[in-house]
């Protein structure tokens, strides 16, 4: 099977970063995306980004664009989210996810226990 960790959740100010870690074990998919969703309190979950298996398509949400950037290092088997300018509204649980695809209404099979980031102003 597949497991997903996610790690590098805190609190931090307004305008400050973080960098979010997924740790992956098990199978690979190589023909997919890994992503990363979050869920604010009250609200419904909702993408943020999501990297390919080469690491060399990115995609990401208008509220991520400019501020954060996805990446994976699959010598260690691990995806990355560098989130910096933070806003209060960024305040969420953070997950990965895989496998994932760009097409509406895709659920991937796999996802981490999520790591909470909040963000004072």
């Amino acid at each position: 099977q597949v497991q997903l960790v996610e790690s590098g959740g805190g609190l931090v100010q307004a305008g400050g970063s973080l960098r979010l870690s997924c740790a992956t074990s098990g199978r690979t998919f190589t023909a997919y995306y890994t992503a990363w969703f979050r869920r604010a309190p009250g609200k419904e979950r909702e993408f943020v980004a999501a990297v390919e298996w080469s690491g060399e398509k990115t995609i990401y949400a208008d509220s991520a664009k400019g501020r954060f950037t996805v990446s994976r290092d699959n010598a260690k088997n691990t995806v990355y989210l560098q989130m910096n300018n933070l806003k209060p509204e960024d305040t969420a649980v953070y997950s990965c996810a895989a496998p994932w695809a760009p097409i509406t209404d895709w659920e991937p099979d796999f996802w981490g226990q999520g790591t909470q980031v909040t963000v004072s102003s």
